[in-house]
């Protein structure tokens, strides 16, 4: 067997493994066809849609994207490597791929990446290719300059496509801004101390501003603040009608 051959075998298992271990996608209707919803890794979604797709907080590697075509828009959320990951950047196909992050993101972005860049920071709004997004503010609180993710620095994300309206919290407590949030129909929402919410803060902000579906996602470290399982508990036992969508974020491939 020659090498050549043997890398690409070595890649063909590679990537027939991270798709099995990949959690299966999730299929939305809209008013322009399906919304697959597909979870990753830890922070990372991929929504396709209209012959679009979108990679959210891309990171694991170029192996984490297996059989997933390249992105026309990335969101990022955050400074933190979990978030802007560039060692994953590097790794994917990104000719002509719109990347839409905050200024903190922008600052740290090389070069080579801004050439598509689109800047957003907190409130502010704007539609592509048929999707309006608006930056919504991720911070913890109380409001400290010392805070692991300090407000303004941030961007959860409001998606519109299709007539559906999706939020990616980004990593945020349980803050005003998303307590308000109206007629939402898919949620990602975050887990773990203290980087974001325990259970029961997760639970309570989901229980206000009730999304018709909601994904905890970004829920690895301490068992006792990131148990799914209690956080759809906590949320079906006052309101039953919210579909809590428990999906297993952390492969084997990580």
């Amino acid at each position: 067997m020659t090498f050549k051959i043997a890398i690409l075998f070595l890649f063909l298992f590679v990537s027939t493994f991270c798709i099995a271990q990949r959690p299966p996608s999730d299929i939305i209707k809209t008013d322009k066809g399906d919304l697959i919803i597909q979870p990753i890794l830890h922070g990372t979604i991929v929504f396709q849609w209209n012959n679009k797709t979108i990679y959210i907080d891309p990171y694991g590697g170029a192996a984490a994207f297996a059989g997933i075509a390249k992105p026309d828009i990335i969101f990022i959320t955050d400074i933190h490597g979990d978030h802007l990951n560039e060692k994953t950047l590097n790794e994917l196909q990104l000719n002509n791929t719109k990347i839409v992050a905050p200024q903190a993101v922008a600052d740290k972005l090389p070069a080579k990446f801004k050439q598509d860049l689109i800047v957003l920071n907190n409130n502010e709004s704007i539609r592509r290719m048929g999707i309006l997004f608006k930056a919504i503010p991720m911070y913890n609180l109380p409001i400290s300059p010392d805070a692991k993710h300090t407000k303004g620095r941030g961007n959860g994300y409001l998606l519109e496509m299709g007539g559906k309206r999706i939020y990616i919290s980004g990593d945020t407590e349980d803050i005003p801004e998303m307590r308000k949030l109206e007629r939402i129909d898919v949620a990602f929402v975050c887990m773990n101390l203290p980087y974001t919410m325990d259970t029961h803060q997760a639970a309570s902000a989901v229980l206000q501003f009730q999304p018709k579906i909601v994904y905890p996602y970004h829920y690895r470290g301490k068992p006792e603040m990131s148990d799914t399982e209690s956080f759809k508990k906590l949320v079906n036992n006052k309101n039953s009608s919210i579909d809590v969508r428990l999906r297993n974020w952390y492969p084997e491939y990580e």
